[in-house]
């Protein structure tokens, strides 16, 4: 098979992600081409691109999501390919096709692979095939209220309803009982319509107090398919995702490689390239049940990164090039414990309603084996329109006890001035007796958020205090003593014993 030579790629996407995927394409010596809305003409992936193009206004219906626009771009600006990063169009075939079809190459599966998992039903079906372990529940999209009572009875409450296309928590919803299934599937089909375009839904059995596992595969065009271990993604709000690292505190090594041989067994079943996730459910018990396929990179690539020492974003790009992996699974090791906070520009204290807003001051964490993704800066307004996600903090350590004890050190040192974010709940989650012992599930916050907001009232009092000491200064007060003359000895004045106690 001749390699085909990439050059320049435009990236379809904005934010934190649209950023990693620019440098990686710098450090290859290939060009990058980013894309704007009206509201990210100032973005951080605009300023460091070697391109960029406007393509539309702020709304991403009008704009990130409209792939006449985007392929019309990447045929303006000479690229030869195209990456979506996540969300958007990443899981979207008919984007891949379009692509294809304009002579660029997508860094990312075939339209026929994206379909085949992109469908929730059709991938299950896959899975049922390969003797897979499933969560029991419906084939196919449910096609009427009627269908999906009698088929909620044979399943049992509670149960969850699920989009069939998409991911993220969209469309999905938690029914206890029969009473409110009727409204459930309603809000859920409306949910999905709007978020991927199709309302199609089906029904899955609850598994009660579950972590969420999921597993990174790779696979180039020559046959290779192999997994890069695990990810324990259970700290979430909403089946939003607040937490992850890598390796599972509860998964061994004979686990992992009964989870990623199944992981690898449906890759090859679906004919999948480039990088993917396998998404599991594990109950209290160990068992792991096949949840879904995410045909994209991760938010949460970063630990396996840094675990791996695995490029992800490089590794996409050379399978998108057709050159082989190159190595094997016996060549993959992973070595210490990583951990991701996402940081988002929410008020975890005040609902997690977006915080839309400038920042006024930014200090992001830094030291040994520190690494922030980002799409931020000191002076940025953080638009209304798109993901709160501003930053994710990842932090690497020789064991899970080192890894938590540096991220509760980041966090510390991370400073946003000007919104609100979600640093001070994670750093309390991060904090917490259960998460350093290993002990949640995907409830773990729901469990534990009540004692959390009992901090506002003490943070409010902090930032209130700032503010007046603030104004007092402006005003042409002094909050501090005059310093004291030179020629006096500023140890004794200030009572500092320092080196001179006893």
């Amino acid at each position: 098979m001749t390699m085909r030579a990439i050059t320049k790629v435009l990236v379809a996407n904005r934010g934190e992600i649209a950023v990693r995927v620019i440098r990686a394409c710098r450090e290859q010596g290939i060009a990058s081409v980013a894309v704007f809305s009206e509201a990210d003409r100032e973005a951080l992936h605009v300023l460091m691109a070697d391109e960029a193009y406007p393509i539309g206004p702020p709304p991403a219906t009008e704009s990130y999501l409209v792939i006449d626009k985007l392929v019309a771009v990447a045929k303006a600006a000479g690229a030869d390919a195209v990456h979506p990063g996540y969300g958007f169009l990443a899981e979207n075939a008919a984007f891949a096709e379009a692509c294809a079809a304009a002579g660029l190459v997508f860094v990312g599966p075939p339209p026929a692979a994206i379909r085949a998992m992109g469908d929730k039903t059709a991938a299950r079906r896959i899975a049922r095939e390969l003797g897979v372990p499933m969560v029991p529940g419906t084939l196919e999209p449910v096609a009427s209220d009627a269908e999906a009572r009698a088929i909620a009875r044979e399943i049992g409450f509670p149960l969850m309803i699920k989009a069939a296309m998409g991911g993220g928590g969209k469309g999905m919803r938690l029914v206890r009982q029969e009473s409110e299934l009727e409204a459930a599937l309603r809000m859920a089909r409306n949910e999905a319509g709007a978020a991927f375009g199709d309302s199609a839904v089906y029904l899955e059995r609850y598994v009660a107090e579950p972590r969420h596992i999921e597993v990174q595969i790779l696979a180039d065009r020559h046959g290779t398919v192999l997994h890069l271990g695990e990810r324990e993604c259970s700290i979430q709000r909403r089946h939003q995702k607040l937490i992850e690292e890598s390796p599972s505190p509860v998964v061994d090594a004979a686990m992992r490689a009964r989870m990623g041989e199944a992981a690898c067994r449906i890759a090859r079943a679906a004919g999948y390239v480039n990088a993917g996730t396998v998404e599991f459910l594990v109950d209290p018990e160990k068992n792991f049940y096949f949840l879904e396929v995410n045909t994209r990179l991760q938010v949460e690539h970063p630990v396996t990164e840094m675990v791996t020492g695995i490029d992800l974003v490089r590794e996409q790009l050379r399978i998108a090039a057709e050159e082989p992996l190159g190595y094997s699974q016996a060549d993959i090791a992973w070595r210490g414990a990583a951990i991701e906070c996402r940081i988002n520009a929410e008020d975890p204290f005040g609902g997690w309603l977006p915080s839309p807003g400038t920042i006024t001051g930014l200090r992001a964490a830094t030291g040994p084996w520190v690494r922030e993704d980002s799409g931020a800066y000191e002076g940025y307004t953080v638009p209304r329109f798109y993901d709160t996600l501003l930053a994710k903090l990842i932090v690497w350590g020789a064991d899970r006890g080192a890894a938590i004890d540096r991220m509760t050190r980041a966090l510390a040192e991370y400073r946003i001035v000007g919104i609100r974010t979600t640093i001070p709940v994670l750093a309390q989650i991060v904090a917490h007796e259960d998460f350093r012992a290993g002990r949640f599930s995907t409830q773990f916050l729901d469990r534990i958020m009540p004692a959390l907001t009992s901090e506002r009232g003490r943070l409010r009092s902090v930032a209130v205090i700032a503010a007046v000491l603030a104004e007092y200064e402006r005003l042409g007060h002094r909050t501090l003593p005059e310093p004291p003359p030179a020629t006096q000895d500023a140890w004794r004045l200030g009572h500092r014993r320092g080196w001179r106690r006893a």
